[in-house]
């Protein structure tokens, strides 16, 4: 199997506009792209501020909240990896800073039971 020399460029996806300026006159929270730093402290986006804005803004509409920083997440990927492909930060680090601190998500099916041990069933007996 041959992978390709270079990754094909995805679509532009949704721009950083949230969380909303709160106060009015205060500082907006809102991403330096692509750089992907917080224009009003300059740490990482989203910075503390922004996750708790964001929090308060989609306030109990949190499947809006995960959709919207899943997105992020996708353009954050796209624009840190087009700067240093090899020295930016990995997927996993992207996921925990943009998506994994958002709404509370859980599995769509039970997790399996641990086993003790005696959970595996007795060899079937063939009877000939």
């Amino acid at each position: 199997m041959s992978h390709p020399k270079s990754y094909p460029v995805p679509r532009r996806g949704p721009a950083a506009e949230r969380p909303r300026q709160h106060p009015m006159s205060g500082p907006q929270h809102l991403p330096l792209r692509p750089l992907w730093l917080c224009r009003a402290c300059g740490h990482p986006w989203p910075c503390a501020e922004a996750r708790l804005l964001l929090r308060v803004e989609y306030d109990d509409r949190w499947l809006d909240l995960a959709v919207y920083l899943s997105g992020l997440y996708f353009e954050a990927t796209h624009d840190l990896f087009r700067l240093d492909p090899d020295g930016g930060p990995t997927p996993p680090e992207l996921f925990a800073r943009f998506v994994a601190w958002g709404p509370y998500r859980r599995s769509a099916v039970d997790p399996p039971r641990a086993c003790t041990g005696r959970c595996r069933l007795p060899a079937a007996s063939v009877e000939g």
